[in-house]
């Protein structure tokens, strides 16, 4: 890169260009490829770790550089330090080639400059400052994949699926997804307005959002009464896997000794995804054995397979796993593993369709790339690339309003009536009253855990 700089710094006509541009691209494909060994294992943890030859190796290299198109390259540049209505220097027209390069790749592939890599290290540790939203670009626009759980976003009524046309008064038409997400942080206690277009709404809304310190608990969890324990995980982070574990473990102490775990609602909904070694570990948590994911890519050390390890921590117990349009990537892959090993059954609506695995290539101490690098498969060999994971069972968000029924009389009404003389009393709730309340008004507004509630107690009572 240095060298590239270096040459261009001398502004020779693209004729002269040419053959510097030339010698300079040769210089850089080894550097290229030897960058694919410095994966970030946040994102692809090494199930095996490769030789050194083998990370190195690409099935399908071009034999030769693109003569043709570095020479149009150099022309462009050449015009553009010439002819542009403004003087630009080097640095950051080859910043921008760099950037329009990976972009044109695929959406979730980029150049990390040292923000990029500042926020990517935020994500996957937990605790950064912003409004608590992921989001992705469409059509030039910013797209809100998911709010995350307890942040300002979620609060303010920002949803999944939201596109952001504004913030503030400066339209995003013409960022770049780091440009949004820069604009969108700042000093907590500080306010950013959102001008989102909503699917079924006839206007643009304006939402106002407080920015935060944002310190996310991936996971967290509550029992729902009748033995059945519920589980969210908001994102997955490096401790996910261990929190997890740790939550049905408590879950089970709550139930205390005369008392059994009867079912678990893992919910899956809004999880943007995150740490791939956190979502194998989740499954490996809930299966005996067989293959959790596979990845597959050009490169081999990115063809890796995972596969469960014995013991099941909840020993068979049904599980009803949450899913929607804001479930991706790690999610899915959880999500698409249980369901093809019938560890649990999937319920909710079809989800994002993040099936690709990303890899950071570091350039040097401030500069990487986030790279695409693998496709990933459940274990029946499926992509859900574009597709997403299909639920078991589709339901649909709905509100439902329960009608009061006109009295009906009973036996216990007629005068005269037989006293039931074999009446047995239970035992009692291990759920507080506050924790009852709390669990009730939960389901009560939200149709799908409803239902998945439902689904888990109708085979609770079937085993």
């Amino acid at each position: 890169m240095h060298f590239v700089q270096r040459v261009m710094a001398a502004r020779r006509s693209s004729r002269t260009i040419f053959p510097w541009l030339f010698s300079a691209a040769l210089c850089l494909l080894p550097v290229a490829h030897a960058a694919d060994e410095e994966s970030d294992a946040a994102e692809v943890p090494a199930a095996e770790a490769p030789a050194a030859d083998d990370a190195l190796t690409v099935e399908s290299v071009p034999s030769a550089v693109p003569v043709d198109d570095i020479r149009k390259f150099a022309e462009v540049f050449d015009r553009i330090k010439k002819t542009y209505v403004e003087e630009v220097d080097d640095a950051t027209l080859l910043n921008s080639a760099i950037r329009g390069m990976l972009s044109g790749l695929d959406p979730h592939s980029a150049y990390l400059e040292p923000s990029a890599f500042e926020s990517l290290q935020e994500s996957t540790t937990g605790e950064f400052g912003g409004l608590g939203i992921e989001v992705g670009m469409e059509d030039g626009f910013i797209k809100v994949i998911t709010p995350i759980d307890d942040t300002p976003a979620q609060k303010a009524g920002v949803e999944a699926g939201d596109l952001i046309i504004k913030l503030d008064d400066k339209s995003v038409k013409g960022m770049t997804l780091d440009q949004a997400v820069d604009a969108m942080r700042g000093p907590p206690g500080s306010e950013v307005t959102l001008t989102i277009v909503r699917d079924g709404e006839e206007g643009p809304l304006e939402i106002a959002v407080e920015r935060a310190v944002i310190s996310v608990n991936s996971v967290k969890r509550m029992l729902l009464g009748g033995g059945v324990g519920y589980i969210r995980i908001t994102q997955f982070q490096a401790q996910t896997g261990s929190d997890f574990t740790k939550a049905v473990q408590r879950l089970k102490k709550a139930l205390g000794d005369d008392n059994e775990l009867k079912g678990l609602v893992l919910d899956l909904r809004n999880n943007p995804g995150g740490v791939l070694q956190a979502a194998v570990e989740v499954s490996d948590a809930l299966l005996e054995d067989g293959l959790i994911v596979y990845t597959d890519g050009r490169i081999r050390s990115s063809k890796l397979r995972f596969n469960a390890t014995p013991g099941d921590i909840l020993e068979g117990v049904p599980v009803v796993v949450l899913i929607n349009g804001g479930s991706a990537s790690a999610s899915e892959i959880v999500a698409g593993a249980l369901q093809d090993n019938r560890r649990a059954i999937i319920l909710g609506t079809d989800t994002f369709g993040k099936g690709s695995v990303q890899t950071v290539l570091q350039l040097d101490d401030t500069h990487g790339l986030k790279l695409t690098t693998a496709r990933y498969y459940t274990p029946s060999g499926r992509s859900i690339q574009a597709l997403g994971i299909e639920p078991d069972i589709l339901v649909n968000r709905a509100k439902v309003t329960e009608l009061q029924s006109s009295p009906i009389f009973k036996e216990a009404d007629l005068a005269g009536h037989l006293v039931n003389g074999g009446s047995k009393k239970g035992k009692g709730s291990v759920m507080s009253e506050e924790d009852i309340k709390v669990a009730s008004e939960m389901i009560s507004k939200d149709f799908q855990l409803r239902e998945g509630l439902n689904v888990l107690r109708g085979l609770s009572i079937l085993k």
